[in-house]
Parts: structure tokens; C-alpha cells; sequence
């Protein structure tokens, strides 16, 4: 994918779903402003994937170290397995300062509990003889429970979370830059605060599962994803009156993704793609 000459960028370090496939990391974004990425989601893989973005895109402020920020649109694991790698890895080579990182009810209690079962390895890192004794404080977080609303807001971007409707407690973000407005959905099944937040943005970043996928599904987790998760006809009669300039499918899951994208073109006509690792809107 073309990097767009703008001063912000969607990059998406993984699209994928709880399940282990290699060339799919879990659920993971980026919203990259000038010289400063701020997370949505971090599944496993992401400082991974985040240093291939920095190595290989040569998207400066996604160099590991420079992870200040995120935003955790629920608390399932597939979108939290990558916390701890957040915190620590940047912190062993070089990040000097606290994460700000902001969620639903439960992230605080989850941050605290990192924290204490990595206990061990800060106090060894800190202590007289160890490498990380001069900046502990990179190994700190402010965690932030939140709600709908402006949750936050710098010099860059103001970011709003809004109620979504999955198995939890669940929030979408839309992202408000000098240049771009951007929406991400997490997992949800349609909700017109999803429409609401869009309203023509530049970019949707939708979950999305195929009719025919879900009927190989045993019929537990079938009824499961018609209260929580959105299925491409859902999918494309929310684009149609969320109206954005570009739909991106992330989180998806279908048989191949020649039957997701031949499905989502027989519904939609606007402007989509489906999202892949590393993929740069």
C-alpha cells in the first residue's frame, strides 16, 4: 500500500483474531501524527511489529522506544496479550518515560496487576547493578479507566470514545488530526454510535466475518457473534450511512480472503480494502 504524502497515517500492525496465524498479528493500530504514533489495541506481536514498521517503512515514531500512548478498545485477551510487552521491551532499550494508556473499566486493575507479577524483573532491572537503574521510571504506567467522550487530547489529536456493543464493557475511537479523521471500531456488533462517529470520516477501521465463515462455526459461537460481532452485510449497510472515504476491514474472518473481498464488493460500492499486517492508508 502507498503512504499517502499526509502528516497523519493509519498503520496496521495486526488484523488478526485469537487465533495463532503467523503472518497475522493480533489486533493492533497505529495513528501515526508527525512524529508521534498513538496505539489502539495491543495483541500479541506488537513492539514486533511495531519495529518493522520503524525498520522497514522507516516510520520514524514507530520505533518501540518512542510508544507513549495507547488505547485499549475492550479487555479480551487477543487485544491485551501484548500489554506487558508495551511496558517492558520499549523500557529495556531506552524509553525513559511513563505510558499514558487509557481503556474501559478494568485497565487500571489490569496495569497494576502487570506490574506486580513482573515485579521481579524491575526490581533486578533497577537495582545498583542493573541495566535499567538510571530511568525506572520508563517502566511505569498511568493507566486511565474511561468512558464515552473526549478521553484525550494534545497538540495533535483529540481522540473520542464511544460505547460499542461486544461481550464487555467496549469502546470505539474516532481520531481528530489537523489532517485526517479516523474511526476505529474494535469488536462490536453494529451500533449507530459507530455511524455517529464516522459521518463521512477520511478512514473506517471495521471488524468484519463473512456469512459463509461463520456457518463452519460451531453454533455456540455463532450465536455469540450475532450479539457481538459484525457480519459484511452488517458491515457494509453501516458503511453506507457512516459514509467514510475509505473502509478498512480488520479483525476479519472468512473462508479465503478472495470470498471477503468478492463478498464485500457484491454489498459495497465505496472505496474499501482489506487490511493486511504492516499495511500503510
Amino acid at each position: 500500500m502507498q503512504i499517502l504524502a499526509a502528516s497523519t497515517l493509519v498503520v496496521l500492525l495486526g488484523t488478526g483474531n485469537p487465533g495463532p496465524i503467523p503472518e497475522r498479528s493480533g489486533p493492533a493500530t497505529a495513528i501515526v501524527v508527525d512524529d508521534v504514533a498513538y496505539l489502539v489495541d495491543f495483541g500479541p506481536g506488537v513492539i514486533r511489529r511495531a519495529s518493522a514498521a520503524f525498520r522497514d517503512k522507516k516510520i520514524e515514531p514507530l520505533d518501540p522506544v518512542k510508544l507513549r500512548v495507547a488505547f485499549a478498545t475492550h479487555l479480551h485477551s487477543d487485544h491485551t496479550v501484548g500489554y506487558a510487552d508495551l511496558i517492558f521491551t520499549p523500557w529495556t532499550i531506552g524509553r525513559q518515560v511513563p505510558l499514558e494508556v487509557y481503556g474501559p473499566k478494568g485497565t487500571k486493575a489490569m496495569t497494576e496487576h502487570l506490574l506486580a507479577a513482573y515485579s521481579v524483573d524491575i526490581e533486578t532491572r533497577t537495582n545498583a547493578d542493573g541495566n535499567q537503574h538510571d530511568f525506572p521510571q520508563g517502566s511505569r504506567v498511568n493507566a486511565h479507566d474511561i468512558g464515552p467522550g473526549v478521553v484525550y487530547k494534545d497538540a495533535k489529536v483529540t481522540v473520542t470514545a464511544f460505547a460499542t456493543k461486544h461481550a464487555m464493557e467496549s469502546y470505539g475511537y474516532r481520531f481528530d488530526t489537523p489532517d485526517r479523521s479516523i474511526v476505529i471500531s474494535g469488536d462490536t456488533n453494529p451500533t449507530q454510535a459507530t455511524i455517529d462517529a464516522c459521518r463521512g470520516c477520511d478512514v473506517l477501521i471495521h471488524e468484519a466475518q463473512t456469512p459463509a465463515w461463520r456457518t463452519t462455526r460451531p453454533e455456540r459461537f455463532q450465536r455469540f457473534a450475532e450479539k457481538y460481532h459484525t457480519s459484511t452485510p452488517q458491515l457494509a449497510d453501516l458503511a453506507k450511512q457512516a459514509k467514510p472515504r475509505l473502509l478498512i476491514l480488520y479483525h476479519y474472518n472468512s473462508l479465503s480472503d478472495q470470498e471477503l473481498f468478492g463478498d464485500m464488493a457484491s454489498r459495497y460500492s465505496g472505496q474499501f480494502a482489506i487490511g493486511r499486517d504492516l499495511d500503510v492508508y
